[in-house]
């Protein structure tokens, strides 16, 4: 059954949230202490899922050396997954296994692909329950990272949002780009839908034949190259047995050719198991089963009984990732899995009750002169409301900013050549403590960007404040405003 939830969720947590929620429990064997050898019963644990999905012995293989130890100068040890081709025994079939070999490296390739999702690369992880389609599949156009989730509420559904904010985490900049998901996700599935058909999968299976017969030619080679790597190493091999010992020389430099002979026909065959593994053929009921799908896909992806997670699998079967790039239009660089690509372009969307044309030419005037929380007090003062009949809050301004590509603040302040804390303390030739004790002593012209009270300066003219002759007058003003 772990097996079988496994598959079924692609995620360890979520086998052990299973197994919970129906509280099942699960049996470990003792291994020391006083209870050595019994056979106890409990909670599933996350790492005991990740320890069995590692171990190859549930299927059906038996194996030995899987790690190497080594002591350390400080007397403790360190532990090293070896690969394996390193492993010291390794016999497939030994006894009846659990699941097949080819199900246990499946299972092994998505715990890796789910250890992506927090690594550098942000790699795609499991399906979740999100309605975001393309949640793990999102790449942005501006910077090449993958881009995270996010929803939000409409008329009381969720709705995803896509946003890169990487840098915005890593270094405090802002996303490069926040893209409502709703259009995109309905024009994918869309695309889906229209790809899977009898045509289609006829020409796929067309193309796949061609490339079998080219995957047989390029196997053929890797047979001879092993072959030939084969009876190099056992001709290096006899030579080193008939050297006499007493010859070191002779002998260090046989052995030499032998080892380097065996490493040449383990690469050989690597390659060649690897190829095997990777470009396997499609046999008839393959066939009959992809042909299959020109029928049964659009009728489970448009039953409304099938879960958001069910057709994320699906899409994942279909696609590599998808790019995307807003402008005027949000642009779709779709990459499907075989390397066929499609561009499509979307409309963003509006919502149901779009906030009025005068509400928006307003927050983008006030932008000018006040933050997003300052706008909002001052159109509730004015008695406007938004698209949906609101009073205005700070997030609904920035929200409406960021739909219809509005500049913020700090924007347009810069581009009046406004200065950072940091620009004018290294003008002025002062500590940036000093900045904000001549700012609040109102001694440099300031400019609040947004709701967090931080700021930024005009250039310093003729009248600048200078260090140590307005240090004691600012901290007067400041006492006597206290």
């Amino acid at each position: 059954m772990l097996f079988k939830t496994f598959r079924r969720t692609g995620s360890a947590m979520a086998t052990v949230k299973a197994f919970r929620a129906q509280k099942l429990q699960f049996p470990r064997h003792v291994y020391c202490g006083p209870n050595k050898g019994e056979v106890i019963w409990g909670e599933l644990e996350h790492s005991r899922v990740i320890w069995i999905i590692h171990n190859p012995r549930y299927a059906g293989v038996f194996c030995f050396g899987r790690t190497r130890v080594r002591k350390q100068p400080n007397g403790g040890h360190v532990f090293a997954r070896l690969p394996r081709e390193e492993w010291t025994a390794y016999i497939p079939d030994a006894h009846p296994g659990y699941l097949t070999l080819a199900e246990f490296d499946e299972n092994n390739r998505r715990l890796r692909d789910n250890a992506y999702a927090l690594g550098p690369e942000r790699e795609k992880g499991p399906p979740r329950e999100g309605p975001a389609l393309l949640q793990g599949l999102v790449i942005c156009a501006v910077c090449g990272e993958r881009m995270t989730v996010r929803y939000h509420q409409v008329d009381g559904r969720s709705v995803p949002t896509y946003a890169c904010q990487r840098r915005g985490i890593e270094r405090g900049e802002r996303p490069c780009q926040v893209i409502n998901g709703g259009n995109i996700d309905d024009a994918i599935g869309k695309l889906l839908v229209e790809s899977v058909t009898p045509m289609t999968l006829e020409v796929a299976l067309t193309v796949q034949k061609e490339l079998e017969s080219r995957v047989d030619e390029a196997e053929r080679l890797r047979r001879k190259e092993a072959e030939g790597a084969q009876y190099d190493a056992e001709l290096a091999r006899r030579r080193y047995m008939k050297v006499d010992p007493d010859n070191r020389m002779v002998a260090d430099t046989l052995e030499a050719d032998w080892n380097a002979k065996l490493r040449a026909l383990a690469d050989a065959q690597d390659r060649l198991e690897r190829q095997r593994e990777t470009e396997r053929g499609l046999d008839a009921e393959q066939r009959a089963r992809i042909l299959a799908l020109a029928t049964d896909f659009p009728r489970l992806w448009n039953d409304p009984r099938t879960p958001d997670r069910e057709r994320k699998r699906m899409a994942r079967l279909l696609l590599e990732d998808v790019t995307l790039q807003k402008a005027e239009d949000v642009t779709l660089q779709i990459r499907f899995k075989g390397g066929a690509t499609r561009t499509l372009s979307v409309p963003p969307p509006r919502r149901g009750r779009a906030t009025s044309p005068e509400v928006v030419a307003t927050i983008d005037r006030l932008f000018e002169e006040y933050t997003a929380g300052e706008i909002a007090a001052l159109l509730n003062e004015r008695g406007m409301t938004s698209g949906t009949g609101q009073p205005f809050q700070r997030n609904i301004v920035t929200k409406i900013r960021d739909e219809y590509g509005l500049k913020d603040r700090y924007t347009r302040l810069r581009a009046r050549g406004l200065l950072d804390r940091q620009e004018i303390a290294k003008r002025l030739r002062v500590d940036p403590a000093t900045i904000d004790i001549w700012r609040r002593a109102g001694l440099l012209p300031a400019h609040r960007y947004n709701d967090k009270g931080e700021c930024l300066f005009e250039r310093p003219g003729p009248d600048a404040p200078v260090k140590y002759k307005h240090h004691k007058k600012a901290r007067g003003r400041l006492a006597a405003s206290s």
